[in-house]
């Protein structure tokens, strides 16, 4: 583990920008951004398409650890390049900003109002080729639709077994069990939710660090205990679909959680704009999220 970079995610003043939307959310992503499905012809074109946009966006002036502290990279953008450098490696060296890899596969059907992962085989390959290519930590994603008290334990137990073997590599976990924002019950299930999350806490050695990666909750503060948690490193927040305004103001009430956006990240932002003007833009949501982040 990076030293430095451990330092720079427990203290750096900032948010994680999240760069990591995969092969089913990749077209709706482009789309916001202007690039629409007729503009490219088969999986290749679009992810480099992605790959295009993503490089941009970690190119632009903003994009540097001064605001941003971290970024959640797909695969596929792990092994490439940006300006002939592997994008971890850019990252870190020129940007100044901490590499992470999502790694789940996708999301299996809904059962007991929630969605586990899906199997990841071949794990352990990935998460040592992750470490030698400059990555920090990972990201794994489940869904809650509900105040089902049996799912949301699935879901915790599962990210927590996937959490241990990401901490026997050698890696930071983002534990990420997303709450649905237009869940009926949704203050219900953040609430099993966080007992759920500290009961696993409990069970972690000393050394097995983790982050976490929550929906912006109803109760203010509600994360708190786990923030403060010996083992946890930070508690990041997801967008899950709020407006960037309607995130951040949400954000700005949880003292103890930094930003980790996708879609609020690149509100506004299209492929048609100027440097000038995608700088600008993008600038305008970085600094957005920065002081709803810090606030």
């Amino acid at each position: 583990m990076n030293d430095a970079q451990l330092t720079q995610m427990q203290d750096g003043k900032g948010f994680i920008a999240a760069l990591d939307q995969s092969g089913g959310s990749t077209p709706k992503a482009l789309a916001l951004y202007g690039v629409e499905e007729g503009d490219y012809s088969g999986e290749a074109e679009m992810f480099q398409a992605m790959h295009d946009m993503r490089a941009r966006i970690i190119l632009a002036d903003d994009f540097t650890s001064d605001k941003v502290i971290g970024a959640i990279l797909f695969e596929r953008t792990m092994d490439d390049e940006i300006n002939g450098m592997p994008v971890a490696d850019l990252l870190w060296h020129d940007r100044g900003v901490v590499p992470f890899l999502k790694i789940d596969k996708g999301l299996e059907d809904t059962a007991d109002d929630v969605q586990l992962m899906k199997p990841m085989p071949g794990l352990g390959a990935l998460l040592a080729r992750a470490g030698e290519k400059g990555i920090f930590g990972t990201k794994e994603r489940s869904v809650i639709h509900a105040a089902n008290e049996a799912g949301i334990e699935a879901v915790v137990a599962q990210q927590f077994d996937v959490a241990r073997q990401v901490c026997a590599a050698g890696l930071v976990p983002i534990i990420e069990p997303e709450v649905n924002i237009n869940s009926d019950s949704k203050a219900q299930a953040e609430a099993m939710l966080n007992v759920a999350i500290l009961r696993h806490l409990g069970t972690l050695d000393a050394d097995q660090l983790v982050m976490l990666k929550l929906t912006l909750p109803e109760e203010a503060g509600l994360y708190d205990e786990v923030a403060a948690h010996a083992n946890v490193v930070r508690v990041v927040a997801l967008s899950g679909g709020y407006s960037t305004d309607d995130a951040c103001a949400r954000l700005a009430q949880n003292s103890t959680m930094i930003a980790s956006f996708s879609r609020a990240l690149t509100e506004g932002l299209n492929v048609s704009m100027t440097d000038a003007e995608f700088n600008a833009a993008l600038g305008g949501n970085i600094d957005q999220i920065y002081r709803a982040s810090v606030a």
